[in-house]
């Protein structure tokens, strides 16, 4: 059976994550994976061994490594108390809860496991990260490289009482209408499909066939045609209006290469958002 994976790494948004990771895994009736991925530090010999004198080098090489050797020591207790905690955290609850540490790249160390996993929960922000406007250095590779569906939480999580899909009628989004409408997670919760205006073919005939299909499979869905001089600020500016408490989007329409020169409204939407981003490919 596949699991929801919660990513955990001690940062502020370490509580949300499990909240959110233990509503999805009741709501999708899905076991529950507790992952701390302990990615290799810096080595001091790396950073300090150009600047020690020839007859010290050897004494001080010494001396660093071992204090390397210390410092991965106390990573991989601080992760085992950081997934004792989330377990200790859910203790209760109706969940079935594993624990898994992992030494590596966190990146390669989700994809490692993404064939047992149903959904991805990262926090916006890791522990490296104090500032709120900028998103964590793993999230947009994990979103551009995992092929299962990953939540972006930030902020306080509340279990949502409406959802918002951001729809342009591209691929991307009609494959994340599709991922939406085949799972439960946000079945019986109230559906705003919203669509930017552009000078774009068929757009309301887009809109109006993925209001339909929604409601055939029992949503609730209000449809709204919304402007705004650029989209995720339109997107945005919609989900504070109308107090949206989770967004549901694809990811990452263009090529990296591309998204250089024009930006892109993923990556803007995962930055500025202060609700659930669920992401999905």
């Amino acid at each position: 059976m596949k699991n929801i994976v919660a990513c955990i790494d001690g940062s502020p948004l370490t509580q949300q994550v499990i909240e959110a990771s233990a509503w999805a895994s009741e709501k999708l009736d899905t076991p529950l994976l507790l992952l701390h991925a302990l990615e290799k530090q810096n080595s001091s010999e790396q950073d300090l061994s150009g600047t020690i004198g020839f007859g010290s080098r050897e004494h001080l090489l010494t001396e660093l490594t071992e204090l390397d050797e210390q410092r991965a020591k106390v990573a991989l207790e601080h992760g085992k108390v950081l997934l004792e905690f989330a377990e200790a955290y859910l203790n209760g609850r109706d969940l079935k809860v594993t624990k898994l540490q992992r030494h590596g790249d966190f990146i390669e160390t989700l994809e490692g496991i993404q064939d047992q996993t149903r959904l991805f929960v990262v926090g916006k922000q890791g522990i490296e990260h104090s500032k709120k406007a900028v998103i964590g250095s793993n999230l947009e590779n994990a979103a551009r490289s995992l092929s299962q569906a990953i939540m972006v939480v930030s902020d306080e999580f509340k279990a949502p009482q409406n959802f918002m899909v951001a729809f342009d009628g591209r691929e991307t989004s009609i494959n994340a209408l599709e991922r939406i409408a085949n799972s439960p997670l946000l079945k019986g919760i109230p559906c705003h499909l919203v669509m930017v205006k552009r000078n774009v073919a068929d757009q309301e005939d887009a809109l109006e066939k993925a209001r339909h299909k929604l409601n055939g499979l029992g949503f609730k869905v209000e449809s709204h045609f919304i402007e705004g001089d650029s989209i995720h600020t339109a997107l945005l500016n919609y989900q504070q209006k109308n107090q949206i408490d989770l967004i549901a989007m694809g990811a990452y329409a263009h090529s990296k290469v591309r998204q250089f020169f024009v930006g892109s409204n993923t990556t803007k939407m995962l930055t500025d958002c202060q609700v659930p981003v669920l992401i999905l490919r």
